[in-house]
């Protein structure tokens, strides 16, 4: 409760009539006998535009107010209503009643047509806050899937150059098998140009031994798939780069494989993982869901790489899959050290980590947390110290307002 100032502080009715005086709101003071005392300039102007009689003339408060307006104002203190003027003037008014020192009536009207300018004013200032949070969660959004890419990307690089370079060697091989193949078809040549090609088969026969044509002939199809199997591997890579890299604003909800996503996010990801890491898949039967995959392969990334930072020098993660009703799950499992019960209502603060310093921005599982939501799933959390940690993302199959609108 405000208490009021001590005497001598108390505001002189001079400093409360220049407040009022600034006030947009009309603000009428009567006494008893409805005899008008104050009126400050903004109820001299609602008055002029709203009554035939102006407050100089000794407007009265049976003429400014409905009937009931006094005799709700004396019995319960106050009174509040609307007034009417036609369709351009409507005046919300409430009175008040002190019955102190012979009573007296203080009113305070407002023009509505301000109260509108001023919520559409509001209306417009919240859309446009909206659409910046907006543009600022997609560009943080979009950082964090960058700066996710950028510490993988020695072993990205790693994962590209592996099969390049031996495409690159089986190139090298392959340019010396065909230099021994061309010497063996010179050979063939020769001999049916020679008068007695018979005689020309033992040369043959030693050009196919000095240049191992036997050899070239099991290891050339074998050479072939290597090279092609590693090109795939690279197109692979760089596909699954650039549809994770891809802006929401490039992206649509569209129905996808889950399974798909996450094959495609481990793709990224595996070099981080393959030399601490045993893989585990435990993939149920799982229908189309309708997300913003590349979203999706964030939070899954995010959360694997946790995992894989978690379990030390080695360790096992388990990826499983399943459906349940209206909704799927994908619940990736570690068999690290767990995460500590006062750090776990934590997580998902934007910031938060346990990690070293330059390791991690803390934002990772607050923006898939948020991700997920809008998504109108939920991530549930199980952790036990020394036994490992459990993420279960759960979410609908169709989205509710699709839902909605085909039904």
């Amino acid at each position: 409760m405000t208490e009021l100032p001590d005497e001598g502080r108390v505001p002189s009715i001079h400093t409360l009539q220049g407040l009022s005086d600034r006030m947009l709101e009309g603000v009428l003071l009567y006494d008893a006998g409805s005899r008008l005392l104050y009126a400050n300039p903004s109820a001299h102007k609602l008055c002029k535009a709203c009554y035939p009689r102006e407050l100089a003339s000794g407007l009265t408060l049976e003429q400014l107010l409905p009937r009931d307006a006094l005799s709700g104002a004396r019995s319960g203190g106050r009174w509040s209503g609307h007034l009417s003027f036609g369709q351009d003037a409507i005046l919300m008014v409430h009175v008040y009643f002190d019955e102190a020192e012979h009573g007296h009536f203080l009113v305070v009207m407002q023009d509505l047509r301000q109260i509108r300018v001023y919520e559409q004013d509001l209306l417009r200032q919240h859309a446009e806050l909206n659409v910046r949070l907006t543009a600022a969660q997609e560009k943080l959004l979009q950082s964090e899937k960058l700066a996710s890419i950028g510490q993988l990307a020695a072993g990205v690089a790693h994962e590209i150059n592996n099969p390049i370079g031996y495409v690159h060697s089986n190139l090298g091989s392959l340019q010396e098998y065909l230099h021994s193949l061309f010497a063996l078809i010179e050979a063939y040549e020769r001999a049916l140009r020679s008068s007695d090609p018979r005689a020309s088969i033992p040369e043959i026969d030693q050009t196919r031994e000095r240049l191992d044509i036997d050899f070239i002939s099991r290891d050339l199809p074998q050479l072939m798939t290597e090279s092609r199997e590693g090109i795939e591997r690279v197109t692979r890579i760089v596909r699954d780069l650039k549809d994770f890299s891809r802006s929401e604003r490039d992206e649509s909800w569209k129905l996808v494989d889950i399974h798909a996503g996450l094959e495609s996010t481990l793709n990224i990801i595996w070099n981080e993982l393959k030399y601490n890491t045993t893989l585990e898949k435990h993939y149920g039967t799982l229908p189309p869901v309708e997300c913003l995959p590349s979203e999706l392969n964030q939070v899954f990334m995010n959360i694997l790489i946790n995992a894989g930072q978690s379990i030390g020098e080695r360790g096992t993660i388990r990826v499983s899959t399943g459906h349940e009703g209206d909704h799927v799950w994908v619940e990736i499992a570690d068999s690290g050290p767990g995460i500590p019960p006062e750090f776990q209502q934590r997580i998902f603060d934007p910031f938060f980590t346990t990690k070293p310093v330059g390791k991690g921005t803390g934002l990772g599982l607050s923006i898939s947390y948020g991700i997920v939501a809008k998504h109108h799933g939920r991530i549930d959390v199980d952790s036990r110290l020394g036994d490992g940690s459990r993420f279960r993302i759960v979410l609908p199959v169709r989205q509710p307002r699709a839902a909605a609108a085909a039904g």
